[in-house]
């Protein structure tokens, strides 16, 4: 779930946190009032998603084996594209104020907004896609457990990648808010048009063996940081958070109310649209805070994604080194002191067919041992480890009831018989030989 959780976030935030910077900056008139052109960006949305969908479809049957002949028009267009989507971004104030008579740049700005759409997703959204693709191992039932934790994953990356963009949006109404998402705006698009051109320098820095080697440097150091240009698409609207944040807490005197004592300002408009004001006032400021508030939340989520999430999904587990025994004459034992710590002991046994096998023993509460192999019927051979007084299989990363060790059923140890005497576990290496088929 985890797994699938990291991989699909990242790859969608960017273009929805694209999306939304571009219809709210680029947002002009209501109604009929609207120009025509503020529908393309949908357009190229819905034409962005088809053509990811079918581009997915063709590399996952294999039709398509290699997306470089693709991905490198696509990149380059890109590039150019953000540049001038950068430029329009940072115009956008002058060209959404008074529109009617710049209808043309408008349209320019929905037509180049709606092309960035378009090819941003294409480049970004198939491999996202693909992520559907492993829900099921192959040879296992279509729905299982693990089926559904993969599906869980891929529906959250998604979700929190749209709620994430959603909640951002929600500052556009804050008053005076628009120079600061104007910039947040404007960053963004330059954190996207860097990600586009290191993908571009990638392809080109394949294909060309004389590729400068500062420009390699460079390119090396991008590639390696790329998870902190996912965490800076988000924090950027730190910018306009910050300035929510402050509308939010401040008491001006022209809200409706008296700055000290909180009275209303009756003037010459009477009390009654005196009190209407300082109501509006009042839920702006909440407004401001709330937006504020679930904004910085949402940089969390994402800043621990990419941090503390990464880290769990690509940490590999090592299983414990076989510790020693007793091994004479098809006789394997282990003393009662050996195992008495209440932790997990892992061992080793070569079988006769020559399979490498391993059994895990552990002292269960009230003195009972539990005995098994160090495999499930389940998960295979990946084996257990402890941590933080649990046992964990390494594949399904499932918590074993401590209780239900030396017992058939689920992913629990695949128990065997054995025999307790003299203050020793006496295990027949017999016992092993039968079962090796369970590590080849």
């Amino acid at each position: 779930m985890l797994k699938q959780f990291v991989a699909v976030m990242p790859g969608v935030l960017g273009p929805a946190l694209v999306i939304m910077s571009l219809s709210v900056v680029f947002a002009v008139g209501e109604g009929r009032r609207r120009p025509r052109s503020h529908a393309w960006r949908l357009w190229g949305l819905a034409l962005g998603l088809v053509a990811a969908v079918v581009f997915a479809a063709l590399r996952a049957t294999a039709v398509v084996n290699q997306r470089t002949f693709i991905n490198y028009p696509v990149l380059v267009a890109l590039v150019v594209i953000d540049s001038l989507v950068i430029v329009l971004v940072a115009a956008s104030t002058r060209i959404v104020s008074g529109w009617p008579s710049r209808h043309q740049l408008v349209d320019l700005a929905n037509a180049l907004s709606a092309v960035m759409i378009a090819l941003t997703i294409f480049f970004a959204v198939p491999d996202v896609i693909l992520e559907l693709t492993i829900w099921v191992e192959p040879g296992d039932p279509v729905f299982t457990s693990d089926m559904l934790l993969r599906a869980s994953g891929f529906v959250l990356g998604v979700g929190l990648s749209v709620v994430v963009a959603a909640i951002f949006r929600t500052m556009r109404s804050t008053p005076k808010v628009r120079p600061w998402f104007v910039g947040a705006a404007c960053i963004l698009v330059v954190i996207v048009w860097m990600q586009h051109l290191t993908a571009l320098l990638q392809i080109v820095q394949a294909r060309d063996p004389a590729f400068p080697m500062r420009l390699f440097v460079l390119l090396a150091w991008s590639i390696n940081h790329n998870d902190w240009f996912i965490m800076a698409q988000a924090l950027v609207f730190l910018l306009p958070v910050g300035f929510s944040l402050l509308m939010g807490i401040r008491h001006p005197h022209d809200d409706g109310c008296d700055a000290v004592s909180g009275a209303v300002a009756v003037g010459s408009a009477g009390p009654e649209v005196g009190n209407a004001r300082a109501r509006v006032a009042r839920a702006r400021r909440r407004h401001a805070r709330v937006s504020a508030l679930w904004s910085i939340c949402a940089m969390v989520m994402v800043v621990l994604t990419m941090t503390v999430g990464v880290a769990r999904s690509t940490e590999v587990i090592t299983l414990s080194p076989p510790e020693k025994y007793s091994l004479s004459q098809g006789v394997a034992t282990i003393t009662f002191a050996q195992v008495a710590d209440g932790h997990l002991h892992r061992f080793q046994y070569t079988a006769k067919d020559g399979t490498v096998m391993r059994f895990i023993i552990i002292k269960k509460n009230g003195g009972a041992y539990g005995v098994g192999l160090d495999a499930c019927e389940n998960c295979g051979d990946a084996g257990y480890y402890e941590k933080d007084g649990k046992i964990i299989c390494k594949r399904c990363e499932v918590a074993i009831n401590l209780a239900t060790i030396g017992f058939k059923g689920g992913c629990n140890p695949i128990p065997f018989d054995y025999t307790t005497q003299n203050g020793k576990i006496v295990i027949q290496t017999s016992v092993l030989d039968a079962l090796s088929s369970h590590f080849q």
